[in-house]
This record gives C-alpha cells, sequence and structure tokens, in this order.
C-alpha cells in the first residue's frame, strides 16, 4: 500500500471548501459576471477566468462548479483544480498544498 498524498480531514476540508476561493487562488486572471442572474439557487455566481492559459466561464454555488462551456462540474477543491488545469489526483492535490488551501 502506498502513502496517502493527504489525510482525510484534509480532504473533508477540501470537499467543503467554497469554489470561488479554489478559482481565486488558481486564476491568473479572474472577473465576476455582476449582470448574472441565475434562474435557480440565489446563491450562484458567474465567472470569467484564465487558468493555465485557458479560458472558462464558470458557475460556482457554494463548493459546487460548472463549466459552462463544456457543461463539465463538479464538487470541491480538488475536482476543480483537476478540471481547470487538467492534473490528476495527487497533482491536483499538489497544487492545493502549494496555495495553502
Amino acid at each position: 500500500m502506498g502513502r496517502r498524498a493527504v489525510d482525510n480531514s484534509t480532504l473533508a476540508r477540501w470537499r467543503e471548501l467554497d469554489a470561488v476561493v479554489v478559482l481565486r487562488a488558481v486564476s491568473e486572471y479572474l472577473k465576476q459576471d455582476t449582470e448574472f442572474q441565475p434562474r435557480q439557487g440565489h446563491g450562484s455566481t458567474r465567472w470569467h477566468a484564465n487558468v493555465s492559459g485557458r479560458d472558462y466561464e464558470i458557475l460556482c454555488t457554494g463548493p459546487r462548479f460548472l463549466d459552462t462551456r463544456t457543461n463539465q462540474g463538479g464538487g470541491g477543491a480538488v475536482d476543480m483544480v483537476m478540471h481547470l488545469m487538467q492534473l490528476d489526483f495527487r497533482s491536483s492535490a499538489a497544487v492545493l498544498k502549494a496555495k495553502q488551501l
């Protein structure tokens, strides 16, 4: 059995981390769409971001996110970093650790 990349308490914290916090940490450019009016869930926000040279339009609601251009999303910091930076789990965990999230 190999060594764990992160402990369970860190994983639990990353699962609940607000998606906007993660987006701010990994984006080279980030701007909120202040004109956005969510159809459902008044807590949703829309963001335009550039991560690793790629442009994204992301909807965020708490720890959940949706990439509107690919219609892919997920929940939690690890999922978001994996999607935006096209990394595997271990590499995504390393990014989150480096960003001190």
